[in-house]
């Protein structure tokens, strides 16, 4: 590849400082580059047989994958090779009239346009113009062949679209550096410095078995981020409950208890003090606890959905136990949400419905027949694969961030590639980044019975399929009032999904549709003045209920600039607004009061 870096060097009979001819010290030094980057390869394939023999860095064996796949798509017929045919010629003739017409050298007159190639060195040149509008075609041309697949369920065709699009993702021009203008570029000003760098950015990744996002170096729990003060007042071998420290003199009677996804960290709801969830609900005088879920190890194995729903049961009762108050409020979060869904049915069918005074639900599903993208790795042979991946009775958390990373590729992988790999650049000091990069693992049991009965099955929603403490699960028995949150670019739990929650669900409920997506739609503080929210009536009437169907709120809600969180705290105070004073064990730790350790305690940094 660094041949090609010669003739861009040659700047004829010019010499350098020591009388060399340039064309022959650029020579030299771009071997002793590639030598460089060669021996960092070989050391590394040396020191890592077992990455080595999997053929996983072989770029031949992703290429010919690549190609065994394009082959078994259908090519559309007459019609689509006529149209393809029609498309290229129209292409041919857009560059050569179009290219570098615009203000600035803009795509504008190109006939494709794309984000991943919105900088202005991709019109700039007409190769680069060509190549990447090429692709652009290409990717049409296959993504639609996956379109018009005939013969297959609705399941497989899912699943054929899905992995097309990974593949199309992956074979951007912007993804290798001669095809790269940016690459090239920088790979010139560096004197290839910048493929060593990213050279060992590559190597430590695969030493870690995940790809890195942020600094690892540059947040430390408990200091800048999770750094919320409070204490852990109760724990369990599956769980903490995390209780933070009052900053009002008087707080809400009724607690609040927070049941984030186990899947990953609970901080997302504090990673700092400017977007923190937890500081803010302090802020306005809730008395905050939030469970802190332990990552799994092989003594977990048994560990199963239904000791999930047994836990969340628990501290409902921890809590109430500790503020000798009747009921709580809650939260769930994704998985935690759905899995909350369960837990207060059980309730309700067992005549306990009035320990918990409200549910809400951020981006939360129980209804998964309109799950998304993820559906594409849940069927038996998937299922399959997951199973061997859980030989000592756990998952591993870096195989779950690649799934959730795929639905996102472009940003979440290839994004990165680009930036670490290819032009070496150093990490950024990122919270959310360095969040997503934090896997936790899951107990091998819990996540076949999730995939299995929930997205696959989907068990959930046919009343009495399942069952939990000794009760058969009946959604119609959860009479909780709900506040319902979903996002409106949701990837992982689509708007269409979390809406079903209103279907399944009895009792008052509260539907809000915020702006942006699974993460920034719920870590949104109204202090960031981003975004907008759409909702139907005032939220200090708890008694309310949603249209019949998803279009119908579409059609009447009224759009709210900015964060959400104000709409909430009003729908939690419409329950009781009795206040009590901050004292005695609403301050975690006082005197008399005893606690395990400060937050955000031992399991959220066990890996």
């Amino acid at each position: 590849m660094l041949d090609a870096f010669l003739d861009m060097g040659r700047t004829g009979g010019a010499t350098d400082g020591a009388g060399t001819p340039a064309e022959e010290a650029d020579r030299v030094h771009w071997q002793e580059v590639a030598t460089h980057l060669n021996g960092m390869w070989r050391t590394f394939l040396k020191d890592q047989p077992a990455i080595a023999s999997s053929g996983i860095v072989d770029p031949a064996r992703w290429l010919d994958m690549a190609g065994r796949w394009l082959q078994q798509l259908p090519v559309g017929g007459e019609e689509g090779q006529s149209r393809f045919f029609a498309d290229s010629i129209a292409l041919w003739e857009n560059m050569l009239t179009q290219v570098g017409v615009g203000e600035n050298g803009s795509q504008s007159g190109l006939p494709r346009k794309d984000r991943r190639f919105k900088d202005p060195r991709w019109q700039e040149q007409p190769v680069f113009a060509l190549i990447h509008q090429l692709y652009l075609l290409m990717s049409e041309q296959l993504m639609a062949a996956a379109d018009g697949a005939s013969g297959m369920n609705d399941g497989r065709k899912d699943q054929l679209r899905f992995f097309t699009r990974l593949m199309t993702e992956a074979l951007s021009p912007a993804h290798f550096p001669l095809t790269n203008p940016l690459v090239l570029e920088k790979t010139m000003e560096t004197g290839g410095e910048n493929l060593i760098k990213g050279m060992e950015h590559l190597i430590a990744d695969l030493e870690a078995g995940k790809l890195t996002h942020t600094d690892k170096n540059a947040f430390t729990l408990g200091e800048n981020i999770a750094s919320t003060p409070g204490k852990v007042v109760h724990e369990t071998p599956l769980y903490q409950i995390i209780q933070y420290t009052p900053v009002t003199e008087t707080v809400l009677q009724t607690p609040l208890l927070v049941f984030p996804p186990w899947i990953n960290r609970f901080y997302i709801l504090d990673l700092g003090p400017k977007n923190s969830f937890i500081k803010w609900a302090v802020d306005q005088g809730l008395t905050v606890c939030v469970v802190s879920w332990r990552s799994a190890d092989s003594s977990m194995a048994d560990i199963g959905w239904e000791d999930y729903i047994a836990a969340m049961i628990e501290a409902v009762d921890v809590v109430r136990d500790r503020f000798k108050v009747p009921s709580v409020h809650t939260i769930g979060y994704c998985v935690g949400g759905t899995t909350l869904a369960a837990a207060l049915a059980v309730m309700g069918r067992k005549g306990d419905a009035d320990k918990v005074a409200s549910a809400t639900y951020f981006t939360a599903q129980v209804d998964f027949t309109e799950a998304g993208e993820l559906r594409a790795f849940i069927d038996e042979q998937q299922l399959a694969v997951i199973d061997s991946l859980a030989g000592e009775g756990f998952v591993d958390g870096r195989y779950l961030a690649l799934a959730f990373n795929l639905l996102r590729s472009p940003d979440l992988i290839w994004n990165y590639v680009i930036k670490n790999y290819l032009l070496g650049e150093d990490y950024p000091a990122f919270d959310l980044l360095y969040w997503n990069g934090d896997t936790t693992n899951l107990p091998a049991r819990f996540h076949r019975e999730y995939l299995k009965n929930l997205y696959h099955d989907n068990l959930l929603v046919v009343p009495d399929a399942l069952s939990a403490c000794g009760t058969s699960i009946d959604l119609r028995k959860n009479v909780t009032p709900s506040y319902i949150q979903a996002g409106v670019d949701d990837h992982i739990a689509p708007l269409r999904s979390v809406w079903k929650l209103t279907r399944h669900l009895s009792g008052p409920k509260r539907f809000l549709l915020a702006g942006s997506g699974h993460i920034a739609g719920v870590v949104n503080p109204p202090s960031s003045g981003k975004y907008q929210y759409w909702s139907i009536g005032n939220p200090e009437e708890p008694n309310q209920m949603p249209p019949d169907t998803l279009d119908e709120f579409r059609a009447a809600a009224v759009e709210t600039p900015g964060s959400w969180w104000p709409d909430w705290i009003r729908w939690i105070e419409s329950f009781d607004g009795t206040r009590v004073k901050a004292t005695g064990k609403r301050k975690p730790g006082g005197r008399g009061d005893t606690v395990i350790e400060d937050a955000p305690g031992r399991y959220v940094k066990t890996k």
